[in-house]
């Protein structure tokens, strides 16, 4: 005798599931990172208890500026330990906080140059903006595309290879799309930053930390050394002791860290003259290869991208 199967009951309506205690968060998070479904990004080489941690952080930033907890995984990136939202990010927690009367983004064509707009206006307050980032001032922070190729590593005959292949970077797919991300990053953050609470976009993130970093020259402070008194003479050895060397410890194998690798590269690049020095940098470093095994194939595209970067940063001044 078959036993009775309940039928299935269609209609109803969808809702997410929002934690109301840290409690619940852990194990939204917890649930989250045992799935697989932790942005690389977000939780690096962290594991276990450390990596559930990133992901509750993460869930609860997002819901002091009013995101669900995927949609805040969705939207969040950490460069250099700091949390940014990504452009679409951004635009998604100013149009949810009730205080925008209107919001648009877009690009132009004026004179065979793209500028990217944002403008927006307060309903509470009835401040509005317009914020403009044009394809010059792309080429001028070294973000655009000057060449219709770049030179990468490529599997062939079983073998990696260079050759010049399409440019696929995000500033030459989609380039409308990140010089209007780009204008509304400047635009929001000015006229809503009380909304943002402090979060920056992805960009402006990463350019602090390119200046940190260049700042950071402050020269250590000069240790004093206090005298000590002399040692007393170690007694001599009975003979026959032997006097066994003690083998050096050997050093433990230092654990990788993907955020200190991409900013590794970024510095030595930055110190490259032209384009055969970031060539011969870039193939030291071998980043594809050291992101594939140690399991961050998806931020591969990132270090190509700051490879770029610095390629195009260098034409544009031999340009000059």
């Amino acid at each position: 005798m078959n036993a009775h199967i309940p039928a299935l009951v269609g209609g109803g309506q969808v809702m997410a599931i929002i934690p109301q205690t840290f409690e619940e968060t852990w194990r939204v998070a917890k649930a989250v990172y045992v799935a697989g479904l932790a942005p690389a990004a977000l939780i690096g080489k962290l594991v276990d208890d450390d990596a559930i941690s990133a992901v509750a952080v993460s869930i609860m930033s997002g819901a002091e500026l009013g995101l669900k907890p995927m949609v805040s995984l969705r939207s969040f990136t950490v460069i250099n330990g700091k949390p940014a939202l990504y452009g679409d990010g951004l635009i998604n927690v100013v149009r949810q906080s009730g205080r925008v009367a209107y919001l648009r983004t877009g690009c132009d064509t004026v004179n065979d140059q793209m500028i990217g707009w944002c403008e927006a206006k307060r309903s509470d307050t009835g401040e509005d903006k317009r914020v403009e980032f044009s394809q010059a001032d792309a080429v001028r922070a070294g973000l655009w595309p000057n060449s219709p190729t770049v030179r990468r590593k490529i599997w062939e005959n079983n073998q990696q290879v260079w050759k010049d292949v399409p440019n696929d970077t995000p500033w030459a797919r989609f380039p409308q799309r990140m010089l209007a991300w780009r204008a509304a990053g400047y635009c929001l953050r000015e006229l809503f930053g009380d909304v943002l609470g402090g979060i920056r976009d992805e960009f402006e993130v990463r350019e602090i930390a390119d200046m940190e970093e260049m700042r950071d020259v402050t020269p250590a402070a000069a240790t004093v050394t206090k005298p000590q008194p002399p040692k007393p003479p170690a007694p001599p050895a009975p003979p026959s002791a032997k006097v066994i060397e003690a083998e050096p410890a050997q050093a433990a194998e230092a654990e990788f860290n993907l955020g200190d690798f991409l900013d590794q590269i970024e510095t030595s690049l930055a110190g490259a003259k032209d384009d055969a020095d970031v060539e011969e940098l870039w193939t030291e470093f071998d980043a594809p290869a050291v992101l594939e095994t140690e399991g961050h194939a998806d931020m591969i595209d990132a270090a190509y991208a700051i490879r770029d970067r610095r390629l195009s940063a260098l034409s544009t001044v031999s340009a000059g």
